[in-house]
């Protein structure tokens, strides 16, 4: 049986020296899957997801301070109206005008006309709307001292500055 012959080893490639080397350095170090195509996607979901979260959050907070607001105000034109002594409903006698935008705030012109015998004034409660019909504020002015049979003017002026298109209808007047 003839002698076996072995080759003296070669030393391996440089190339595969260093792939070895990075492979055991990404072992030794443990690999991130943050920096993997699907951990990124994972954050920007998750991402995504909170900042869904906040605006619902911050919506939900804003619808109810709005209805808060609209309650407030309105509870406390009705006190205004309501602490009227001998005063009348009379809605049908005011009308508003079309808002217009006076300086900062919206200002619309209410027009009451006196049906009574007597020289009256009129408390007018008006209410502002966008265009979706939402309440944005709500303001009570005096028309004071309408000579009978005669109308008189006054100006409503939104409390703050009320962006785009604004509506301004009567809620209630009463006249006293």
């Amino acid at each position: 049986m003839p002698a076996h012959r072995t080759r003296p080893a070669r030393p391996a490639p440089l190339t595969a020296v260093c792939a070895a080397a990075l492979l055991g350095l990404a072992v030794l170090t443990g690999c991130s899957d943050e920096d993997s195509p699907s951990g990124v996607a994972s954050r920007a979901a998750s991402a995504a997801e909170s900042a869904r979260d906040e605006a619902t959050a911050a919506a939900s907070s804003l619808a109810s301070r709005a209805t808060e607001g609209f309650a407030s105000a309105t509870a406390e034109a009705g006190r205004k109206l309501d602490g009227i002594k001998g005063g009348t409903e009379v809605k049908g006698d005011v009308k508003a005008g079309t808002p217009k935008t006076d300086g900062d705030r919206t200002a619309v012109e209410v027009t009451a006309t006196n049906t009574d015998d007597t020289t009256r004034s009129f408390s007018v409660q008006v209410d502002f709307t966008d265009q979706d019909g939402t309440w944005r504020d709500t303001v009570v002015v005096t028309v004071p001292d309408v000579p009978a049979g005669k109308s008189g003017t006054a100006t409503a002026r939104s409390n703050r500055q009320l962006p785009g298109e604004v509506k301004a209808e009567v809620e209630r007047a009463v006249r006293y």
